[in-house]
């Protein structure tokens, strides 16, 4: 069986400081796979779309390494929640809410996200 590719204007939009900056188009991001987009003050957001269709967008820095890797994460959920883990020490990052899932006590930021 041969997919087609999505034939869609869709965009990838995230909200910043009460408007919708948009940051790539729907068609990019594929399930299971992060990208990463630089937002105009210069933070990067990792971009995510799991296979249900329902999108993410977090702080691409990873905390614990500092490095702006969690676009190259895996994703995966827990107890039904989505999280993507970071490649460098494998921590694991709520795609909702930010939580860190291994250390309560870090928090990334998180975007609130739509296509339109």
């Amino acid at each position: 069986m041969t997919l087609a590719p999505e034939t869609t204007d869709l965009k990838v939009e995230l909200q910043l400081n009460g408007d919708w900056f948009a940051v790539c188009e729907l068609a990019r991001l594929l399930p299971g796979r992060g990208v990463a987009a630089l937002l105009p003050d210069g933070r990067q957001a990792a971009l995510f779309r799991d296979r249900a269709g329902h999108l993410y967008a977090v702080d691409n820095r990873d905390p614990f390494g500092g490095a702006a890797v969690l676009s190259r994460g895996l994703t995966g959920s827990v107890q039904g929640r989505p999280f993507v883990a970071s490649p460098l020490l494998k921590q694991r990052f709520d795609l909702e809410t930010g939580q860190c899932l291994d250390d309560e006590s870090v928090r990334i930021a998180t975007y609130e996200v739509r296509a339109a």
